[in-house]
């Protein structure tokens, strides 16, 4: 939300949103045309995938394919920079807005359109309406855009940084994106993910499924065992 429109009255209105132990089964797929005739009980927040591809590999071995942008966010768990739709106000416009204030994008430059829109998902639960969408920049706007993230409104309150995802796999196959997916994600940031990938064809649905299966046996060793993971 608008920074200038939020008192703290209004912050904990709407903290139920980002509780943590979202299941699967609370979402629902919908598009972006129906999802605009929900009822007013329903708030809407949209988040944005920024992402560059890349041909550039790490110790020799590790295909970095591309650089995609997350957050760390105010409350200790990884999404995808956006948030709440203000009353009245055009989802795409609420998401450029957000983008400004989190991570200090350039919208005259890389602002996101409808056309960006890749999917929305329902939490019926919470009754929150949660639209994705993903945008490609080059690489040397992608260094830009982090950069400029520092010196963004909502640094240090919303968002703790940007972070880059690992989307190749170390020789112990866990770590790098299998290991990163064993983090807590806020709503279905991992799944706007896993979306964005395929969508954008950065990977394979065979590499994806891969990757989790990977994640699931980690957590699964380290639940059994006892450890933190």
């Amino acid at each position: 939300m608008a920074t200038s429109q939020v008192n703290t009255g209004e912050c904990l209105e709407f903290e139920y949103c980002g509780r943590l132990g979202d299941k699967k089964q609370d979402y629902i797929q919908m598009t972006f045309h129906q999802s605009k005739s929900l009822g007013t009980e329903y708030i809407h927040a949209c988040h944005g995938m920024i992402f560059a591809r890349t041909n550039r590999v790490v110790w020799e071995q590790l295909s970095v394919r591309a650089c995609i942008l997350m957050q760390m966010r105010f409350d200790g768990v990884i999404g995808f920079p956006g948030g709440l739709v203000d009353s009245g106000e055009d989802l795409v416009t609420a998401l450029n807005r957000e983008m400004e204030e989190e991570i200090g994008l350039e919208v005259s430059k890389y602002s996101f359109t409808a056309d960006d829109h890749v999917e929305t998902m329902v939490n019926q639960v919470k009754k929150l309406v949660l639209h994705f969408f993903v945008k490609e920049i080059t690489e040397e706007e992608f260094c830009l855009v982090e950069q400029r993230q520092l010196s963004a409104p909502e640094f240090g309150v919303e968002t703790m940084g940007c972070i880059r995802v690992p989307l190749y796999t170390m020789p112990d196959g866990l770590r790098g994106f299998p290991a990163f997916l064993a983090n807590q994600f806020i709503g279905n940031a991992r799944h706007q993910l896993l979306t964005g990938l395929s969508h954008c064809k950065i990977m394979t649905q065979e590499e994806i499924q891969s990757s989790l299966a990977k994640c699931h046996q980690h957590l699964a060793r380290t639940a059994q065992s006892g450890c933190k993971v």
